[in-house]
């Protein structure tokens, strides 16, 4: 047990293209991505939020042939799916309304190099199919366009849920998770990264540091001992942010264990939103009966309902629909 405030441990921590660790199945994971780095093969990272999904795709695109081209990113969780379509193979003038002029979209901006699709897991069904058509024919025709245009672009993508399950689900074609996940690499939660807790503490707090300010140098054994029991939900994200509020509530050279979030203290945060009302709860069983009804097309349950799709992806990130 420790029982005095502790300063950075004495291991050799490495920085993998922006990823910390002193962990050794990390390293084993870094010998892997320099090798798939060297191929074109499709790369499916699969990995807790938060677990670092995007610095390995990155690295793979730094370590390959591509590493002088562009390399682009989106979330496809983030945008409903007509925003998807319009970002990733962009539109012609005039395809929807508010169109004013072409714009290419992520799939041309990514030609020579690599695109990431984070929690592609989430991609509608109809954008898939054209995902699919870009890695079989290297081809796609932008919203509202007639003519084809070709790219040569890496596909890296990353899920923090089971393709296999949203396949059996209808959620998720089958044809596109085989050429997707030509080689899968699965990102251990920080929990279970052997040293990586201290490690990547100490790099953030020296990051921090270098900012002005308060200035920690050792963190007492209270916090420690919580920081080391927390299960990390969150991973690394979660981590720096409990250190970026340390910094924000405490001051001193030792980071004590009453300047850790709530959680990390063993205690309930008060509720942050109001408990759902009934109406809430009336819609949200709607919403899933739909779903059901239409086995997860959301076009079709839309329909069902008298909304837009659009109206409909809303409602579900509002009320927390999976």
């Amino acid at each position: 047990m420790v029982t005095a405030p502790v300063g950075p441990p004495d291991r050799p921590v490495v920085n993998f293209h922006g990823i910390v660790t002193a962990s050794p199945e990390m390293m084993q994971l870094f010998e892997l991505v320099r090798k798939v780095a060297k191929t074109e093969a499709p790369v499916l990272v699969r990995g807790q939020t938060g677990a670092g999904k995007e610095l390995f795709a990155r690295a793979i695109h730094q370590l390959s042939t591509r590493a002088k081209g562009p390399f682009q990113a989106i979330n496809c969780a983030t945008l409903s799916p007509e925003m998807l379509a319009s970002e990733l193979f962009g539109h012609v003038k005039g395809a929807f309304t508010g169109a004013i002029r072409s714009r290419p979209g992520l799939l041309r901006l990514a030609d020579g190099g690599t695109i990431f699709l984070d929690e592609i897991g989430e991609m509608p069904l109809d954008i898939q199919a054209q995902l699919l058509r870009v890695l079989q024919d290297k081809t796609f025709t932008p919203l509202g366009g007639t003519e084809s245009v070709s790219v040569d672009v890496r596909i890296v993508s990353a899920t923090h849920r089971s393709l296999r399950s949203a396949v059996q689900a209808r959620l998720f074609r089958e044809d596109l998770m085989y050429r997707i996940r030509v080689v899968p690499i699965y990102l251990p939660a920080l929990a279970e990264r052997t040293h990586d807790v201290e490690a990547l503490t100490w790099h953030f707090i020296r990051e921090i540091n270098r900012r002005g300010g308060r200035q920690i140098e050792r963190i007492g054994p209270g916090a420690m001992e919580a920081m080391l029991e927390h299960p990390w939900p969150g991973n690394v994200r979660e981590l720096r942010n409990v250190i970026e509020y340390a910094y924000a509530v405490g001051d001193g050279h030792i980071l004590t264990c009453d300047e850790l979030p709530p959680e990390l203290r063993g205690e309930s945060p008060p509720d942050e939103l109001p408990r759902p009302s009934a109406v809430d709860d009336s819609e949200r069983q709607r919403i899933v009966e739909a779903l059901a009804q239409s086995r997860g097309k959301k076009g079709d349950a839309a329909e069902r309902l008298g909304m837009s799709r659009t109206t409909l992806w809303r409602k579900m990130r509002e009320l927390r629909i999976e």
